[in-house]
């Protein structure tokens, strides 16, 4: 890994819940999803931060020179085969005028190495199909692309009809707002 002059790499605080969401931002706008961004401090700190809980997520905040250079956001994740744990990588980005310095390797490292201290047996993360630059850096990295699995997602209205009570601000759909038990018919498409 070159040399970074000044580079620190380290664990978010909440004092940084506006850069962390600076970087959400640059990173959503570098994948053309900036329409997609719904996060705010306060959500942040509660996943972050919580009072007398354990985190959803942790962040680590990579500097250059004191400047604020890039994140690295990631969880647990496990394996019912192996029957341990894993982390995911949720996100990683570096502003563009640090990249292709070292700072995103510094990132991905410090996270493989907190998997690797916590006694993982795997990290895993997704990476844009398109993203040609970032699957090549990864492949130096030792990664392999995964070409069985395919990404499944349900969210927003579709996940939220699955509730027995609805969450703040959500609406439930009258059958399952009866019985707390049905499950509405979800065409797949």
């Amino acid at each position: 890994m070159p040399s970074i002059p000044n580079l620190i790499v380290r664990p978010a605080r909440p004092a940084d819940l506006d850069l962390i969401l600076s970087f959400i931002r640059g990173l959503a706008a570098y994948e053309r999803l900036s329409h997609q961004v719904s996060a705010t401090p306060s959500v942040l700190r509660a996943a972050l931060f919580p009072k007398g809980r354990r985190p959803a997520v942790e962040c680590l905040l990579a500097f250059v020179e004191k400047s604020p250079a890039g994140f690295a956001v990631f969880y647990p994740n496990f394996s019912t085969f192996l029957g341990r744990p894993g982390l995911f990588l949720e996100d990683i980005f570096v502003r563009p005028e640090f990249r292709r310095r070292g700072v995103g390797r510094a990132l991905w490292t410090a996270v493989a190495a907190t998997a690797a201290q916590r006694d993982c047996q795997r990290m895993d993360w997704l990476v844009l199909s398109w993203n040609k630059k970032a699957q090549r850096f990864y492949r130096t990295l030792g990664a392999r692309h995964h070409p069985t699995w395919t990404l499944c997602r349900i969210d927003g209205a579709s996940l939220a009809r699955y509730a027995p009570t609805p969450p703040s601000g959500t609406a439930t759909p009258r059958k399952l707002r009866r019985t707390g038990t049905q499950r509405p018919n979800v065409p797949l498409k």
